[in-house]
């Protein structure tokens, strides 16, 4: 798993790439505060080499909690920039800076 972020000089957003290798998984998603925790809209598509992958548009100067969904699992990213717990959940969340 990794999370990759391009700053744009023109425009006050990130582009993040989310990826995740999972060759035997049949779906991944990545969602979080930046898409309303939506399976649908965070949905990864699955490269040649086994791994999911999408790239994201999101504002600079804020922080979003979030998770990926491997085959109806809920995984962190073990390279996030922090954690937070979550009540709702009971359990801990991975933080993304940009």
């Amino acid at each position: 798993m990794s999370i990759k972020k391009q700053f744009v000089k023109t425009k006050p957003v990130c582009k993040v790439t989310f990826s995740v290798e999972a060759k035997q998984a049949k779906s991944a998603s990545v969602v979080g505060d930046f898409n309303n925790w939506n399976l649908a809209e965070g949905v990864l598509s699955k490269l040649k080499n086994g791994t999911f992958k999408a790239t994201y548009d999101l504002n600079k100067d804020a922080s979003y909690e979030f998770k990926y969904v491997i085959d109806g699992e809920f995984v962190n990213e073990p390279e996030a920039d922090s954690f937070i717990w979550n009540e709702f959940a009971g359990a801990e969340n991975s933080v993304l800076s940009v």
